[in-house]
Order: C-alpha cells, then sequence, then structure tokens
C-alpha cells in the first residue's frame, strides 16, 4: 500500500532551498507537554524490510516498532516517510571496497563512513516498507540515499551534511513547527533525521518504544546524548495525547 505513494521529488527539492536558513536558526524551545496539532508531523524512518528481521542489515526486534507506529499514525494529520534507497554498488556497501568487512570504518571525502553490508537496493524486496505497516494518512514519502558517491542517514540532508532531501521544504510550506520522528535506526537514521529537524526549527520528539537501536560500539548512548544535547526530547506514546 505505501510503496505506491508517489513523490514528486523535483518539488520537494525546490522547496528545501529555504532549509539553510531554517537550520541556523536553532531548535526552539520545547513545551512542557508534548502536542499534536496540525502543525505537528510524524516522520516515520525507513521501516524497511531490510532493517528487519530477516533482512540485510537487520535492526534487533526492528519489527516491533510497526505496531507502536501504526497506532501513533492514527493520531496525525501529517506524516511523511523516509525510505532508504540505494543503487547496487553505494559507496557506503563493504562490498564496494575489496578487503573491506562490513561495520569498519573508512574515509570518504565527506568524512568517517561506517561500511554496511548491501541494503535498501532500489527495488529489491529488502527496500520496501514493511507489509504490516499501515498509514493509509501518509502523504509523502522522501527517498535517500540514491547518489551513489554519498550515504544517507539523516531524513533531511544527506551525509555530506550540505544536500537537502526536499523535506525541510515540504515540513516547512505545509506549516509545521513540530516534529515526532520514531523508526529505524534509533542511532543513525532516526537520530541524525531528529537532529537535522530541531537545526531546522522544529520542536521535536522521538518516541523512544517506536524505535530500536542498531548499537555499534556505544553508538546508541551517544546518539541520545547528541539529541539531548539540541534539546530533543525523549517520550513514550503514552506522553502524547490519545
Amino acid at each position: 500500500m505505501l510503496n505506491s505513494i508517489a513523490v514528486d521529488r523535483r518539488s520537494l527539492i525546490a522547496g528545501a532551498t529555504v532549509l539553510g536558513v531554517a537550520i541556523a536558526a536553532g531548535p526552539l524551545q520545547a513545551q512542557e507537554k508534548p502536542m499534536i496539532d496540525a502543525r505537528t508531523a510524524l516522520i516515520v524512518v525507513d521501516v524497511q524490510n531490510d532493517f528487519c528481521p530477516g533482512g540485510n542489515l537487520a535492526v534487533t526486534k526492528g519489527d516491533e516498532v510497526v505496531a507502536v507506529i501504526n497506532a501513533l499514525g492514527k493520531r496525525f494529520e501529517t506524516i511523511v516517510l523516509t525510505q532508504d534507497w540505494h543503487p547496487a554498488g553505494h559507496s557506503s556497501f563493504a562490498s564496494s571496497h575489496p578487503g573491506k568487512k562490513p561495520f569498519e570504518l573508512i574515509q570518504m571525502p565527506y568524512g568517517p563512513q561506517v561500511l554496511w553490508p548491501d541494503h535498501c537496493i532500489q527495488g529489491s524486496k529488502g527496500a520496501e516498507f514493511r507489509l504490516d505497516l499501515d498509514l493509509p494518512r501518509a502523504q509523502a514519502i522522501v527517498r535517500k540515499g540514491y547518489r551513489p558517491e554519498i550515504d544517507s542517514y539523516s531524513g533531511f540532508v544527506e551525509a555530506d551534511r550540505k544536500t537537502p532531501t526536499g523535506l525541510g521544504g515540504y515540513l516547512r510550506e505545509r506549516g509545521v513547527t513540530r516534529a515526532v520522528v520514531v523508526g529505524l535506526a534509533t542511532d543513525f537514521c532516526v537520530s541524525w533525521t531528529a537532529q537535522d529537524a530541531a537545526r531546522a526549527g522544529l520542536e521535536t520528539q522521538v518516541v523512544e518504544e517506536a524505535c530500536r537501536a542498531i548499537d555499534l560500539n556505544g553508538s546508541l548512548a551517544k546518539a541520545w546524548a547528541d539529541m539531548a544535547a539540541l534539546g530533543i526530547k525523549r517520550i513514550k506514546a503514552a506522553d502524547l495525547p490519545g
């Protein structure tokens, strides 16, 4: 169902030209209590087959986020999904670097890069969203990581930290000022997406039980610390209004 949603990436990218200004503004002050209204977006990060049990880059218990996210999705008017969408032979794959193994660290022109198993290859079953992900109110899919030479964790800005995906412009045009981030994995794509949401001036929360982590060499603890430093709230689904 979700794979049939069409996205006009050209219009998203055009709208994203204002993202740099928003990032400079920094995060808004968090409110005392989380809330959901017409200005609040649910950003669902990479709930794809390859990140769930049985996938090429499976996150432990990654499938457990689906039921939580489905329930949350009923409360939001604005829902956006991100989708890892790599070409075969992507530069972030260990298989693209002879002698290297998955999870080794190398230097790329844009900085350090973890090498991953081949995953979320365009058009593959692994790149598809989970079939049990049921979000009929979702309006847009933002694909990332499709440039062969640049990895992309954040739903807002690719790993070179200067190439926007278009998500910032889309949310701005929709009048969104508040983001609730969920999905996979907490310590990579969720964290980077949440941090860029906060930098873009959005009041940002991450729903803890709607995420699961890889936790590579302490990456989970670092991710929560980095998010807290930007004023991002770590909340429970029960903290949000029903």
